[in-house]
This record gives structure tokens, sequence and C-alpha cells, in this order.
């Protein structure tokens, strides 16, 4: 078996077997906690796939775990480490919502903009710590990390001071920034998939595209792979980092704007953080920072988010265990040298026989 095979089943084989090692996990502790893992797992099943509206909402809420994964997944791509993901989908579906509040015009034109709207936020809430590395070599992980909570902070401030209406919400946007569908509502009897499900299968081409079909994408994964090569060759280092923690920004921003004019129609003072920018390190994690790879996890991600609830109803599991196989898919994930160590050795004694 040559290097390069070996290696592309090595990726494939280490995302399979750590979800196997932690629903494993997950199925011990339910005995432990007194249930029944065949009866948990089946709930959790039929909660994701059991009826049209449950696999509709698993689709709705996978959605922005695309666009978070591929913003993370992109600034990984080019050597950078963007835990800002949160605040730059945070901003720009705020953003996203303003426009769609504020401007009455054609679908045509006002959707495309209240999507293009989120993007730019999201681009710039990048841009900040992308030019703070490339000028003055600050670490982006501090910078991105802050820059969550001054995004949820601001955002916040702006709703409950301008735009406040009843409850804790922006008022609804104007049905020509929407992108609710009642054709897949139907179809899924009436659940929340909307059309931004399309746009996120859109933006893994994207991204795909970008990072290996374009001459800045090469430039991109260049710089990420070794700057000074990269600088000796004539690329535009300092560029290329801003560049790319732009692109990851606009990215989370659009993921940011499904969220906003798709699934709830409206922005909200968030209490906390809605979780969906830090679930994208994993998904990202998950998926090996591949278009395709992200779109099986998140729908793997979305799947267990959704199916929690039918664990609870249909099997008396808590939905916290979610949260727990989701955490130990993580650590398996992180821990894949020790599974490609096995493997190897397991692949080496076969050659020698």
């Amino acid at each position: 078996m040559s290097d390069m095979i070996r290696g592309r089943l090595m990726n494939i084989l280490i995302p399979l077997i750590a979800i196997f090692l932690a629903f494993l996990a997950g199925a011990v502790i339910m005995l432990f906690s007194g249930n029944d893992p065949i009866q948990g797992y089946a709930a959790l099943i039929s909660g994701v796939v059991g009826e049209p509206y449950d696999f509709g909402e698993t689709l709705m809420r996978m959605t922005p775990l695309i666009f978070s994964g591929l913003a993370v997944a992109f600034a990984f791509r080019t050597g950078l480490l963007n835990i800002g993901v949160e605040g730059q989908l945070i901003v720009g579906w705020f953003t996203s919502v303003f426009v769609g509040l504020i401007i009455d015009v054609p679908m045509i034109i006002h959707l495309p903009l209240a999507i293009a709207a989120g993007a730019l936020a999201g681009a710039l809430w990048g841009f900040v710590p992308g030019i703070l590395k490339a000028k003055f070599e600050v670490h982006e992980v501090i910078v991105t990390i802050m820059m969550n909570y001054i995004a949820m902070h601001v955002v916040n401030s702006i709703i409950r001071g301008q735009l406040l209406e009843s409850g804790q919400r922006t008022g609804f946007i104007n049905p020509s920034a929407s992108l609710e569908s009642q054709f897949l509502s139907e179809l899924t009897q009436f659940s929340r998939l909307h059309w931004g499900f399309f746009i996120a299968i859109g933006a893994c081409i994207v991204m795909w595209f970008i990072l290996w079909k374009t001459k800045r994408g090469f430039e991109l994964r260049s710089v990420g792979y070794n700057k000074n090569a990269s600088l000796y060759a004539g690329m535009n280092v300092k560029g290329n980092i801003v560049a790319s923690m732009s692109i990851s920004g606009a990215f989370a921003g659009v993921g940011g704007a499904m969220v906003g004019l798709g699934t709830y129609q409206y922005a909200n003072i968030l209490p906390s953080f809605t979780n969906i920018g830090f679930d994208g390190i994993a998904v990202a994690l998950l998926g090996a920072s591949t278009s395709l790879g992200i779109f099986l996890a998140a729908f793997l991600f979305g799947g267990l988010q959704q199916g929690a609830n039918m664990m609870q109803a249909g099997a008396g599991v808590a939905p916290e265990l979610v949260e727990i196989i989701i955490a130990l898919i993580i650590f398996f994930v992180a821990s894949g040298y020790i599974i490609r160590w096995a493997l190897g050795r397991m692949f080496s004694k076969k050659e020698e026989k």
C-alpha cells in the first residue's frame, strides 16, 4: 500500500473510529446511569430521521454549523486559528437582520443585500485580528476570543437601546429579506427548514474552489504551510494573513445571516453565546477541514442536537448525554495520533505477512 493511499485511508478511518468510540463510551455511561443504550440510540436515530419534521429540523440545525465549520477550516488551512467564529456569526446575524428591518425593496435586491451585509460584518470582525496578527504579531487566538465577548455585548447593547420590541428581540424582518420557504416547510411537516441549507451547500463548493482552484487559494495555503518560503517566493505574507481571517469571518457572518434571515427572522438579546461558532471548531476538526467532511460532520452534530430531545422523551436519557458524546468525539479526534499509531501498526503487520 502506497503512502498516499494509506494517508487518505487514515484520514477517513480516524474520524469514523473516533465517532464509534464516542458512541461506545456513551453506551457505557447509559448503562451505569440505568438506561438501555439500544433504546437510547434508537430514540436518537428516530429523532433525526423518524419523521419528515425531525429530518427538516436536523437540516436546519446543520446549516449554520456548516458555515461555522467552514470558517474555522478556512483559517486553519491557511495556518491560522480563528476562535472568534462565534463573535463573527453574532455580528453577521445582527447586521443581516438590521438590513432586513430598515430596507424595503424587492426580494431580488433585498435578500442578497442582507446576506452580503452579514458577510461584510463577519469579514470586518475577522479583519481586526488579521491585521493585528499581520502588522504586530499579536496572536490571533487571544484577539478572537476577546472579540467574541465584544460582539455579543455590543450587539445586545444596540438591540436594547435602539431596536428592542416585544420581549428581548427586534421586530421581524421584512418578507423580502426572508429565507423562509413554505415549500420546504410543508415538505418536512412544517419544520423550520429554509433555503439557507442550499446556500450552505454552495458555500462548501466555494471554499473548495477558492483554496484548491485559484491562485489566491494556493498563496493562502502556502503562507499557512511556511511563511518564510512564501515570502522568499515573492508572496505578500501579511496581506494573505489579513485576507484569510477576513474570508473566514465572512463565512461565519453568512452563517449568522442564515440564523437571522432563515431560522428566527429576528435578532434577540443573547444571555450567553449561541455556541454555534464554538461547535464549528468541532465540526472542522471532525471533518478534517475539508468541504465534504464538514458537511457530513455538521449533519452528525445537527442530528445529535435534534435527537437529544427524543432521547429524553422516548428513552428517559438525559439530553446532556449528547453533549458528552460530542465532547468525546472531539477528544478522540484530537487524540487521533494514538489511533493513527495503532492503525499504522496494524497495516505494517499485514504487509509483513
